[in-house]
């Protein structure tokens, strides 16, 4: 992590490493100076059931969203989750 790098609590990010809309995603949380943990469901197939477990479904990028709560949000769409990400970006 770089010292720019905000460490977002309570998430994870679900993806493959060849899936176009999963890297747009990760780039955006690089350009936007965030990290979250990453969960690559082609190499770890726990990775995989968690996300059908919970979210009902294997489509990625999958952002998982535990709030304070302790509900759980499990959003989809690239530019959702994007659009999500912004709203975290670190303040400069």
């Amino acid at each position: 992590m770089t010292k720019n790098e905000k460490p977002l609590q309570r998430h994870d990010l679900y993806y493959f490493s060849t899936c176009p809309y999963c890297i747009f995603v990760r780039l955006a949380l690089w350009w936007l100076g965030l990290k979250i943990p990453l969960k690559d469901i082609v190499l770890s197939a726990k990775n995989k059931a968690d996300l059908i477990a919970g979210g009902g479904k294997s489509q990625v990028p999958c952002l998982r969203i535990e709030n304070h709560n302790g509900d759980i949000v499990w959003l989809y769409e690239s530019v959702d989750i994007v659009r999500y990400l912004k709203s975290k970006q670190i303040k400069k």
